[in-house]
């Protein structure tokens, strides 16, 4: 068999692994999802009276809070969908449920822990930071989904000729 064989043999096998690998990639069910939320410091137990408004995108398997990147200077980190799940409610209605969890150790030898549940609309959870295994900030938050308008098409025309 001739070396042109041979790699043309080999070539379209590592093309379809590739391209099939692309094409069954697990898909980011929380991808490109914002939630505006209240973020609360506990201190002793007890919930601080002073919340602070802060929004959390999910994109690429990854989250970024703007006040966490204020505060604490952490970016855009990984995180893991520990369940994804759905149930009718009341009004038979499908509900997604998530329980989504994440954690990240920066430089400073600080751990960052969320853990939060996400259902339908609404999310809650808690934040956990510590250095030696120590706790030294905790926060809490809730909130909802943030609602963004769908885009229209440029095609698209308003019906009876409006505006």
């Amino acid at each position: 068999m001739s070396t042109k064989h041979a790699l043309k043999f080999l070539l379209i096998p590592a093309l379809l692994f590739l391209f099939g690998n692309a094409a069954l990639k697990e898909k980011d069910p929380l991808g490109k999802r914002k939630y505006d939320i209240i973020i609360i410091e506990v201190k002793e137990g007890n919930n601080s009276k002073k919340g602070a408004t802060d929004e959390l995108e999910f994109k690429d398997g990854k989250l970024f809070s703007n006040y966490l990147f204020d505060k604490f200077e952490y970016k855009w980190m990984k995180y893991k969908v520990n369940k994804d799940s759905a149930y009718i409610d009341e009004t038979e209605t499908e509900i997604s449920y998530f329980e989504v969890e994440c954690s990240y150790t920066d430089d400073k030898d600080q751990t960052f822990i969320m853990t939060c549940k996400i259902d339908n609309f609404d999310i809650d959870g808690e934040i956990k930071i510590t250095k030696n295994d120590k706790l030294k900030k905790m926060f809490v938050f809730n909130g909802k989904e943030k609602y963004a308008k769908p885009k229209k098409k440029k095609d698209d025309k308003e019906p009876y000729g409006g505006k």
